[in-house]
């Protein structure tokens, strides 16, 4: 699968060499660490799942295309640590050309850059390692003066990367199938067990329970638990709040599983019946969801859902009194963002909010079989909000579920954990 990626990516900065470091280790506290999550671009190309590393792409070099400069092996940090790939290891086991040490990238790295016009970098978070590209730079533009030969420009790579991860193959899907299908379990498993009385984090730590005993490296994502007025805290995680009768419950929460993603919320009654208020926004927020989803098909513009999603959920601020005035105004002047601040959806893939190119400038693209998305409307009367009806003061909704566009239209990966009213009450009853 990566071997595969690593080809196509090759043809498409021919002529040039691409320079992709590994995500920073990052510290919990001076002397412990957090769980290491590889960089996802690095991960796309490479398999390897290791810090202090750099990827090196030279379609043009006669021996050598794929290099990964790597950690030694080192017996006594290994001890503490684990094992490591080493320099052998990063050949025989994630099939490079060539591996050196870590240490050695500096000394190497112009034997692969000398002979190409362009250099493919994408500056990011680690501070160091930008700085050393730039002096490489550098170092290349004097070179050139003298022999004629190296690279005269820097473009970033990530929009090759994210119009490359926007398409999702028959392996990536299997990834991602597991890791909606533990989510799907989890999701359904708080639903059964959540009562009034209850803390939101009882709820949390069943459903990251969940996704370890399935194999899944843990949440994509902190769990959000949200009850109550948090629910109008769009990326509420605090989680700490008692549940009480009458309150809705909101959980949008998703298993990481072999680097893949799943993302999905659903919103019910903690009491198992919703009153007639939250039953109206709630219906509401379904309908657009419901609409949304059925309008998605090949050759739809990638756009079409995200106005589809304004419109229907300004119509159902008019209808519930959030709004007043002509909805055609009130879209244009954005006022349907008091209770509704973010877009219809996402990519899913490596990353829960995964990098995708979706748009040539101002034009969306197409949607085509193979993409992954999330689609989840919402509504989110704030209990401090004004000229709002007071029935419907705290109250918060979302509903997603994840989309696989196909042939003929889309598939709902996140079918199986209930959505309707009356399958939720159905269900927790």
């Amino acid at each position: 699968m990566h071997e595969d990626r690593r080809e196509a990516f090759k043809k498409k900065i021919a002529g040039g060499t691409a320079i992709l470091p590994s995500a920073v280790q990052a510290m919990r506290t001076h002397s412990t660490e957090y769980r290491y999550r590889q960089d996802a671009n690095f991960y796309y190309l490479t398999g390897f799942d290791e810090p202090e590393a750099v990827c090196v792409i030279a379609p043009d070099h006669p021996e050598h295309q794929y290099i990964l400069f790597v950690r030694s092996r080192v017996p006594e940090q290994e001890v503490w640590t684990g094992k490591r790939a080493g320099v052998e290891g990063a050949k025989e086991r994630f099939g490079a050309d060539a591996a050196y040490p870590i240490e050695e990238f500096d000394e190497k790295i112009p034997e692969y850059i000398g002979t190409s016009e362009r250099l493919y970098y994408g500056f990011g978070m680690n501070e160091a390692f930008n700085q050393k590209i730039i002096a490489l730079l550098k170092e290349s533009r004097r070179n050139r003066l003298r022999n004629g030969t190296g690279p005269t420009t820097l473009i970033d790579p990530t929009d090759i990367l994210a119009e490359m991860r926007l398409m999702k193959d028959e392996k990536e899907l299997k990834w991602i199938r597991k890791a909606v299908d533990i989510s799907v379990e989890a999701h359904i498993a708080a639903m059964q067990m959540a009562r009034p009385g209850m803390y939101e984090y009882e709820l949390e730590s069943l459903i990251d329970s969940i996704y370890r005993k399935n194999g899944g490296t843990g949440p994509a994502f902190l769990t959000i638990v949200a009850s109550s007025v948090n629910a109008t805290t769009l990326h509420y995680t605090t989680n700490d709040r008692q549940i009480e009768d009458g309150d809705l419950v909101l959980i949008d929460a998703g298993c990481e599983y072999q680097y893949y993603c799943g993302d999905i919320t659903r919103t019910f009654p903690a009491n198992g019946e919703f009153t007639d208020a939250q039953r109206a926004v709630y219906q509401g927020v379904l309908d657009v969801q419901c609409e949304v989803i059925e309008s998605i098909r090949p050759g739809v513009s990638i756009g079409d859902p995200v106005q589809k999603a304004v419109e229907m959920l300004t119509e159902t601020m008019l209808e519930l009194g959030l709004l007043v005035g002509e909805k055609e105004k009130l879209i244009e002047e954005g006022e349907y963002r008091k209770f509704y601040m973010h877009s219809v959806g996402h990519m899913l893939g490596v990353e829960v909010h995964d990098v995708a190119k979706t748009r040539d400038g101002e034009e969306y693209k197409l949607f085509q079989p193979g993409m992954v998305m999330t689609i989840e409307p919402g509504l989110y009367i704030d209990p401090d909000s004004e000229n709002v009806p007071p029935e419907y003061l705290g109250i918060g909704v979302r509903i997603e579920d994840n989309i696989l566009v196909t042939e003929s239209g889309c598939e709902v990966l996140t079918a199986a954990v209930p959505k309707t009213i009356d399958e939720i009450e159905r269900f927790m009853a």
